[in-house]
Parts: C-alpha cells; structure tokens; sequence
C-alpha cells in the first residue's frame, strides 16, 4: 500500500521522518517495503497482510501509527481538501430518501448494502494537487468524477463507482445475479460473458457493472456526462474473489471487497465524495442518498481476559495499557470481573476470537518487552504414535529391499485415477490449480508408475520405488504404502546370473511387509482392472482384504508412457487395516524345536487357470497337523508339459514338538495330501 506521508499526517501529526516510522511500524506488524522521495514529500510503501483490509488506505494505516506513537488520530483529516479549495461549496448534509433513485437488492448475501447518491456534475480534469496524489500512489487521473472515487478509495479503504445516470435504463439499479450468457463490456475495453456466479449492477435491462470488480463501459462517465450516481456498496468477499479469478480480472476494488470491506463504510464514503465533488467544483450533490440495507448485523463481543494475556504473551500488561491499545484501535472494552467485554470496529473484520485481540495488546504494547526466558525442559517423552512406528518399520524394511522412497503428489489428474478408484469416483477438487492436480489420489500407484516412467525415459533401466502415504475417497482416508518395480530382479553380478523382476518378487516384498506387521499372510485371486489376470494377487489376512499385487496391465502401462515391453510390477497395500489385524504387542515365543524336520517335495500337474494358492490351501487341509511349512519353488510350463497345464512343485515341512517322526508317518501324510491333490484339484503326480 502506497501512501504520502503528508498524507498520513493529515490524521495524525506525527514529527518522526518516515524512516523512523518505517522502523518503529516494522516492529509493529506493518512492514515497511520501501520508500521514494517525492519532491518535499516521502511515498511510504508499505506490505500489507491479508487480514488487514483496514491498512489498505490512508486513515488505517494513520491509525496504526497513532496508536503506536500514543497520539491522537483525526477522523476527518485536517481539511487539506478545504484548505486547497476555500471557496468551494459545502455539500448538503445527506439524508436518505426513497425517491433518489430506485435500489433492488435480488441476493442480500452477495450485496449486504447498497448506497446511492445523485448529483449534477461538470465532467473535466481533476485539480493538480489530486491528480498528484493519485499517481504516485500508482493510479492513473481520468477526469474529476472518477478520480474523486479513487481519491476516496485510497484514503478511506472503501471502494466506489460513478455511473452516467442518463445512460441507465428506467433510471433505476437493480444488483443480481447474471443471467447466463448474458454479456458486458467493461470499462477496460473487454467484452466479457457472464453466468450466474457472477454478481452484476444492472439498470431496468441489463447489466451495467460487475460487482466489486469494475463498471462497464455502456454506463461509464465522460466528458458529455451531466448527471451521475455515486455508488457505495458491501459486496460478500467470497463472491467478489470468484468473479475476479473466473474472468482474470484483478482490481484495486476487487482486491478491498475479497479481503472483507467494512459494513459501515458505504455511508461514510459517499459522504466524502460528495464534500469533494462541491469542494473542487466538480458538481452539485443533492443531499439525498438511497441506502438500502437489508440487515444490520448485530456487533461481535469478544471476551477478553486478563490471564489469558499474560499466559499468551507471557508478561504483564498493565489495564491501563490494555485500555489505550485497544481505544486508538477503535475497539470498545467494557470492563468485566475477569477482563473486558470487547466490541471491535466494523473496519476490523480480523477480529473474532480473544488470541486476535491478545495479538493487538502485544503489537503495540511492543514485542520488544517480552521478558528473556529459557524454555522448559520436559522431562518425559511425548507419547509415540504407534502409526509413526509402524511406517518407520516398513520403511526400513523396503529400504534393506534395495527400494528408494518416492514423495509424490496427493493432487493428480482424473485420466491416472481413473483405473485406480475402485471405491469410487475419486475426490474432486472444486477450484483445482489446473488439470494435473483435478482430483485427489485414490491410490499411491498413479504417482509410483509416473514417477517409474520418469526414471525409464532419463535412461534409467532398474527402478524399485515405494511411497508411504494417504489416499482419499469418498468415504475417508487411509494410509497406505505402495511399491513399483521394474527392470531386474537382482543387480548385475560378475557370476553372469540375471533375470528381470517376475510375480514372485513383488510377491516377496508383500511378503516381507507382513512378516514386519506380524501377520501370518494368505492370498486370494483379485480382479483389479489395473493388473494383468493371472499375474495377480491379493493379500489377506484374518479374512480381511489388505492390498493387491501383481504386474501392471499393458494399456495403463502405456497411458502412462511407459516403455513398450516393460514388465513393471507393483503392489498396494492399506496399512491401517494391516495395523488393525496385527497381533497385540505382547507376544509369546516358542521355544526352539528339539526334534529334527523332514522335508519332502511333490511336483504335480494342474490346469494352467489354477492358482498356486488354491493348490497350497489343498495341501494345507489335507495334511497332518505335523506340517509346518508349505512353500512353492518351481512353476514350468513348455516342453514335456501339456497344452493347458502348468507343472507346480512344492516343498512340505514336517515336524514335531515332542518326537522324531518316522518316516512311515510322514509318507502317510504325503499320501493323504496327493491324494486330495488328485481328487480335489484333477491334478496328477510327476
């Protein structure tokens, strides 16, 4: 916010240099970006936070600098406009009348109040010393009607616009919303098409301005223009920021209503620019005014207590200080048993809770004060959150895999969800950056397998990736880790042996992630759209489905860019359900066994549909409870195996706890389990 400092000191009479304000107002939460001489004259430039609409003119930033010298702030300034106009004429006194000009208000919620003023005008260049003004604080003279509302705009924060009241149809303003389709020209030469989100001033037929964002050019005032209506409005913050981003159309205006503009401002603006519009002789104001306010919110009291001061600041502030920060900041503080009861300014729209106020008490009662202070020491530890543990193990465990972790984005775009929400159509985000961020991930996997083309496309050949992350759906959040794979199984190794990733490592680090959770695993077939059939899996555990895994379908693959012919496999597990089956923390260990165990193989024949799961899941029901351990190690299918089959071989581990078995009664148990093989599954021994 640009402003002069005899400008400033119009309100306040401030005898520091601006470089002493700037340093002292820095400290003070109003930083102080830069500073140009001006002939005798200092433009102050000074940064403005977004809660602080107040500060974008010239009284609220006096304001903060009256109440941080401890001086005294004129309300109306010292009558500089007067003084440089001493014969100019008095405005009327306004008072309102129905019969200025007819105001409708369609949506009160977009439009919370609406003041007009008519007035005979005598459109020409503004006076020197105004014009000044207005250009080194960045804004451009047009003519004296005009500039009178910029002039108002930049000392009193609220915005205004002036129509050619001859140019209204019926003479009347209606504030609606667009209709759709419905076009208009503004005053910077664009023709512009509007909808319904879209808040307009219109007269009887159609719209003349755009609310709180700019007039339109078939209304604008020039040089032929004899009568005019001042316009002083509230427009609802969120309306005016849509309306401004939807047709890329940012103003000075746009910018005061989208941060929240003062209910009370209206009155007072107008009042201000009629006394100047008499004052340099620019025109004739008719001292009625039309003011329609279709509700008047009642004022916001804030509770404020002494003890919470000092707990947040942590000193003292003495009341009679308290008083005075918040007296020059307009603020009304009753006092109560506790504190005060405060009602803050309608300027102030920041201020709804007491920590707002307890941050005013200490801004100007100055930072500086707070007591040096060491910070305590806790003896205890903080609580761990078990999650954080547990995705500190499955971390390590993916790392000690040979895996390098990714961060990718949660925003992604609705074409590399869409194979993934299964659960849904994925969350959509109402007001995305752009189309790359449309929607939130459903699945850690969209972002892996871009992240794993990106890799493959620099020339890099083995990729192992894993994410730890949350994925969002319509029925809430999980956390999740993912794992994508390509390239080989192991590094290269000068024994000369290789091979390329397949279905059983990505089984194995399944696996792996298990075993950290301390879950016994079990897998089922999956249909999920993104995986090749056959080729995948899901893990279950307790009944209950954790993730899938397996190789990714070719067309994804390809959407993706990934290379023609790349196996890439990859696995999605949900961490928290995997959390919620795991055993209680406290465990209990076996003793180790005593006995010796008895291994034996069976290779068998089965159809080629058949899943190695469904054939261990046999041999499980059909064994002794003697077997352990049941591990496939071979899979072949080619020469000497039929069409259709595929030759399955398995490990079986037999052992007791309390005896040596024979051998009798572990081939009894062999027999029982080819015997359910071939009955069960139509499978023949090899």
């Amino acid at each position: 916010m640009k402003v002069l400092l005899s400008w400033i000191r119009e309100f306040v009479d401030v005898p520091e240099s601006a470089e002493d304000i700037g340093k002292l107002m820095s400290v003070r939460g109003l930083a102080l970006e830069g500073l140009e001489p001006h002939g005798d004259d200092v433009v102050m430039d000074f940064e403005v936070t977004a809660n602080r609409p107040d500060c974008l003119s010239t009284i609220g930033i006096a304001r903060e600098i009256a109440t941080a010298y401890k001086l005294p702030l004129r309300s109306e300034g010292d009558g500089f406009s007067r003084r440089r106009h001493p014969a100019g004429a008095e405005a009327p006194a306004l008072r309102t009348s129905a019969d200025v000009i007819p105001v409708t208000i369609d949506d009160p919620d977009l439009c919370g109040r609406y003041v007009g003023a008519v007035a005979d005008v005598t459109v020409g260049p503004s006076p020197q010393w105004m014009q000044d003004r207005l250009m080194v604080c960045g804004i451009r003279p047009i003519s004296n009607v005009v500039d009178i509302t910029n002039y108002v705009l930049l000392e009193l924060g609220h915005p205004m616009h002036a129509f050619d009241l001859n140019k209204l149809a019926g003479r009347a303003i209606k504030v609606r919303r667009a209709r759709a389709g419905e076009s208009l020209t503004t005053l910077d030469g664009k023709a512009r098409t509007l909808d319904a989100e879209v808040l307009v001033i219109a007269d009887a037929e159609r719209a003349q301005a755009i609310g709180g964002v700019m007039g339109g050019a078939d209304s604008e005032v020039s040089p032929a223009t004899r009568q005019i209506v001042f316009e002083a409005a509230w427009f609802q913050p969120k309306s005016v920021r849509v309306t401004a981003k939807k047709l890329g159309l940012r103003t000075e205006a746009s910018i005061r209503f989208e941060r929240g503009a003062d209910l009370s401002a209206p009155a007072r603006a107008m009042a201000r620019a009629c006394a100047l519009l008499a004052q340099i002789g620019a025109g004739t104001p008719s001292g009625l005014i039309t003011d329609a306010f279709p509700s008047t919110p009642g004022p916001r009291q804030i509770p404020l207590e002494r003890r919470r001061i000092a707990g947040l600041l942590g000193m003292e502030v003495p009341d009679a200080e308290i008083a005075r920060i918040l007296a020059a900041l307009g603020f009304d503080a009753t006092p109560s048993a506790h504190g005060w009861i405060v009602t803050p300014p309608s300027w102030r729209v920041d201020q709804h809770r007491p920590v707002d106020l307890i941050e005013e008490v200490g801004r100007h009662y100055g930072f500086e004060h707070l007591p040096t202070t060491f910070p305590g020491v806790q003896q205890a530890p903080p609580p761990s959150d078990p999650r954080i543990a547990r995705d500190r193990r499955v971390r390590t465990a993916l790392l000690g895999m040979g895996c390098s972790e990714a961060i990718t984005f949660a925003f992604i775009e609705a074409a590399a969800a869409a194979p993934f929400a299964v659960g849904g159509a994925p969350v959509a985000l109402g007001n995305p950056l752009s189309e790359k961020f449309a929607v939130m991930r459903p699945s850690l996997l969209p972002g892996l397998i871009d992240a794993v083309s990106h890799n493959r496309r620099h020339g890099r050949r083995d990729v192992r990736l894993f994410e730890i992350g949350t994925r969002f759906s319509p029925a809430g959040e999980s956390r999740g880790v993912g794992v994508a794979w390509t390239g080989l199984a192991t590094p290269d190794h000068w024994s000369g042996g290789r091979r390329d990733v397949d279905f059983s490592d990505i089984k194995g680090v399944v696996e792996q992630i298990a075993a950290v959770a301390l879950v016994a695993p079990s897998f089922a077939e999956t249909g999920a759209p993104y995986l090749v059939p056959g080729r995948a899996a899901k893990l279950v555990v307790n009944g209950r489905d954790i993730g899938v895994f397996g190789q990714l379908d070719a067309e994804v693959a390809d959407r993706r860019d990934l290379p023609a012919g790349d196996a890439v496999y990859v696995a999605e597990l949900n961490l928290d359900a995997l959390t919620a089956e795991a055993p209680p923390d406290t465990l209990r260990a076996t003793a180790l066994p005593k006995y010796p165990a008895v291994v034996r193989d069976v290779s068998i024949l089965v159809a080629d549909a058949l899943s190695a799961a469904t054939v261990r899941g046999t041999i499980r029901a059909a064994a002794p409870n003697t077997l352990i351990q049941v591990r496939e190690f071979d899979r072949y299918q080619g020469k000497g195996v039929p069409d259709g089959k595929v030759s399955l071989s398995f490990r079986l581990t037999f052992q007791s706890p309390e005896r040596t078995l024979t051998d009798d009664e572990v081939q009894a148990g062999m027999q029982r389990i080819i015997d359910a093989l071939i009955t069960g599954l139509n499978a023949a021994q090899r």
